[in-house]
């Protein structure tokens, strides 16, 4: 997930706005200005206290992947949704303690803001008491500095503790799951993690249910959703295991070269049902012409161009010894359906998700 208009870079972390993040300003302005009818100084309220939110949201993030880069997992973008915001991390490290510390990150960054702005609150002559922080409700769409504050202050622990929630995909959840690593198999302790979350969702869903939160369901559905997908995700890099490359790919698949025309990669599709095909010079793979790839230059261009001006030439082949686990995470992160196979410098084969799921099914 690449797209989105790029913001700024922090410590080499690409920060992107995705296309549709505005809406969450233009929700902001219609809840406190017209829900609420505040007018014009509620909807003002609105956009403020969202952006400053999403600043949050931003360092909460930067706090996962400041610690992820320590111990050398890749961070490729966070992305700002209206939902919220996204590091885009490489596989999270298995060792307990390393998953413990990046897992707390985020929330540690949202109790040293409150800290912070307590302080700051404090220093300003705000009321930060109980009973202050509680007069928030009745201030709300109110654009003067004290409501704005103070809503953002009470959001910003309300997202810290949030996220310890003993469930995925919830910082807690993986929190966790660290601590029951430490003393099981990691897959068990997943397995168990995602029981409990589940468990935990189900009660927020019925709570939601009989007390009329139709806010509070769709968080335990999400809860729910994000926890099953975990625990599967891990459920398969278990069963794949040992499993090699070299046990998977296809064999028999053919390649084009640079030269090769889109009218033969059509031929050789409908011929062969394959979809991917790897572009070799000399039996070493230099790009991969891709079915999405091929439709879009058909589009554009006509089926007498060359494969090279479609191909995309950033790919690294797999060899047979590679993993398919490593082969599974690298179609996922780099958006493909298949991968070339090199062996001692030459094309042999192409392994795809299809091929991976069978195995899969298999074992």
């Amino acid at each position: 997930m690449e797209g989105g208009i790029p913001l700024f870079k922090v410590r080499g972390i690409q920060i992107r706005m995705h296309i549709t993040f505005p809406l969450i300003l233009v929700w902001g302005a219609i809840q406190f200005g017209v829900l609420a009818r505040r007018g014009l100084a509620g909807a003002l309220f609105g956009v403020i206290v969202t952006g400053l939110l999403f600043v949050i949201v931003v360092l909460h993030e930067l706090g996962h992947s400041v610690v992820a880069q320590s111990y050398g997992v890749q961070v490729r973008q966070i992305l700002l949704l209206p939902i919220g915001g996204v590091a885009q991390l490489g596989k999270i490290p298995e060792k307990p303690s390393q998953e413990l510390a990046i897992a707390i990150a985020g929330p540690l960054v949202n109790f040293a803001l409150a800290a912070i702005l307590a302080i700051v609150g404090l220093a300003a002559g705000l009321d930060m008491s109980l009973r202050g922080l509680a007069s928030v409700l009745s201030q709300l769409g109110s654009a003067n500095f004290s409501a704005v504050f103070r809503y953002v202050f009470v959001s910003n622990l309300f997202l810290g503790l949030f996220n310890l929630l003993p469930a995925f995909p919830m910082d807690g959840g993986r929190v966790l799951r660290a601590l029951l690593a430490s003393r099981m198999d990691y897959a068990r302790a997943t397995a168990l993690a995602v029981t409990i979350g589940q468990g935990l969702a189900w009660l927020m869903g019925l709570w939601g249910f009989l007390g009329g939160g139709f806010f509070l369901v769709l968080v335990a559905i999400f809860v729910y959703t994000g926890a099953g997908q975990e625990g599967r995700m891990v459920m398969v890099r278990s069963v794949l295991g040992e499993l090699k490359v070299g046990q998977a790919y296809s064999r028999q698949a053919k390649s084009l070269t640079p030269h090769s025309t889109l009218r033969e990669a059509v031929e050789l599709t409908l011929s062969s049902f394959q979809s991917d095909f790897p572009v070799c010079e000399e039996s070493r793979v230099v790009g991969l012409l891709t079915h999405s790839q091929l439709v879009e230059a058909l589009s554009r261009g006509g089926p007498e161009q060359t494969v090279a001006s479609s191909m995309r030439t950033n790919i690294s082949p797999l060899s047979p010894g590679d993993s398919l686990v490593l082969a599974q995470n690298r179609l996922i992160e780099e958006r493909l359906d298949a991968l070339p196979v090199e062996e001692a410098g030459r094309f042999v084969g192409l392994v795809t998700s299809r091929d991976i799921g069978e195995v899969f099914q298999l074992a």
